[in-house]
């Protein structure tokens, strides 16, 4: 019997980023394989993963180059306008926003991002359907489920052992699983970071009205509140509470939660009731104190997990997929070692700035907008109003939001490996 040959690379983790990383090599023509615990059929199905995550058009271009959004196309909500506010009462504020309103559109910089949309909302469960169509087309192999029991690194390869005793070896190991990664464990990679002491509460709804492709974020006394546009005139609620409270939220009988509802949404849109199951997620900071290891690579949440106020969690590990896949198309193009220390800092170099830079911001930006200390919360009012008047300070954020500032890889570019 002829023995099978090893891959190029051993995924750890088939979710959002594995994947997308798995097909972004598959294109530069290297052999990924992926290993994930839970089949593609279990990320897909309702209850998996209640959340929507907006996409970045740079990072959906990756999405096109690699094949995947064909499938992805059908679910995904362009996002126009984002408003937002801070204030105390979100549809008020939303229909006739006062002095503390921030307002993006994506006609301000169509000359520069193509027509592009400032983003696009999709359904957590409709990417990973997505991605997971994508992989099988793309004859990527998927080890499901499957369940890593030990990742070793012996002279020339790394070694990951199977809990049902299989094993595998490759040049490299990535670890593209998530929060409490394995991977990163077993290389001895620590973390730092902290809670937030807040949770948010994730539904899908049905309205009455259009949202026109609008997506709201209110900063309200109890923590923010966001208003996400999704296909079919539905969006994604995300609601910022103390853990008892969303816990609370998500126990309540329909019709007491959709009462809370009202009052916090306002009647801007319209009536609005529930579409789906209710979900909560503690929000937290965790950083690795490094992404990569002799023969091991992190992507995407074992390298950083971040509070989701500004949406960019996930386009920061898509960046990261983009990135490593550029770096080791290019390393095998030149006959180089997959796994050697040198070809995986320049990923690590070319990520670690912005993902610390996103990181930080993002944590500020939570602390100022999480509170309602009456200084602060004047503070932060002028602030907004300021850079909503000023033009160019609007179309560089809309553009850092819409992955497109900086040394872009050829993929965020839209562009085959």
């Amino acid at each position: 019997m002829t023995a099978r040959p090893d891959p190029d690379v051993i995924i750890v983790g088939a979710g959002m980023a594995g994947a997308t990383l798995a097909l972004g090599l598959a294109s530069g023509g290297l052999t990924p394989v992926l290993i994930e615990p839970q089949p593609f059929e279990t990320q897909c199905a309702p209850g998996f993963d209640g959340r929507a995550s907006a996409i970045s058009y740079a990072a959906f271009r990756q999405w096109r180059a690699v094949g995947a959004a064909q499938f992805l196309e059908p679910h995904a909500q362009r996002i126009e306008q984002i408003l937002v506010t801070d204030g105390r009462a979100p549809g008020a504020s939303a229909r006739a926003p006062g002095g503390a309103f921030l307002r993006f559109d994506a006609a301000e910089i169509a000359d520069r991002s193509g027509g592009e949309p400032l983003g696009y909302m999709l359904e957590n469960r409709h990417i990973r359907a997505g991605l997971a169509q994508a992989v099988t087309d793309a004859g990527i192999e998927v080890l499901a489920p499957a369940r890593v029991a030990a990742v070793s690194v012996e002279p020339g390869r790394a070694r990951v052992a199977l809990a049902d005793g299989r094993t595998l070896t490759a040049p490299l190991v990535i670890g593209a699983d998530g929060r409490g990664s394995l991977v990163r464990r077993e290389a001895g990679i620590g973390t730092m970071g902290w809670g937030y002491g807040h949770t948010a509460m994730v539904a899908t709804v049905r309205l009455e009205r259009d949202h026109g492709g609008v997506a709201y974020e209110h900063f309200l006394p109890s923590g923010p509140f966001a208003i996400l546009p999704l296909t079919d005139r539905r969006a994604s609620l995300v609601w910022t509470e103390s853990a008892r409270r969303a816990a609370a939220l998500k126990s309540a009988r329909d019709a007491v939660f959709e009462a809370h509802l009202r009052r916090r949404f306002g009647p801007f849109l319209g009536a609005v009731v529930l579409d789906g199951p209710r979900f909560i997620y503690p929000l937290s900071l965790q950083l690795a104190d490094k992404v990569i290891s002799a023969r091991i690579a992190l992507v995407g949440d074992s390298g950083h997990a971040i509070h989701p106020i500004a949406g960019q969690g996930l386009n920061m590990g898509l960046k990261d997929a983009a990135a490593l896949a550029q770096v080791l198309t290019e390393a095998a193009r030149l006959g180089e070692d997959l796994g050697a220390l040198g070809v995986l800092e320049r990923y690590a170099r070319w990520r670690s700035v912005d993902n610390l830079g996103v990181a930080v911001a993002t944590d500020l930006f939570t602390r100022l907008f999480s509170n309602d200390n009456p200084l602060i919360r004047a503070a932060r009012g002028a602030g907004i109003a300021v850079v909503n008047r000023i033009g160019p300070a609007r179309r560089l954020l809309m553009s850092e939001a819409g992955g497109a500032v900086g040394d872009l890889p050829r993929l965020l570019r839209g562009q085959a490996l």
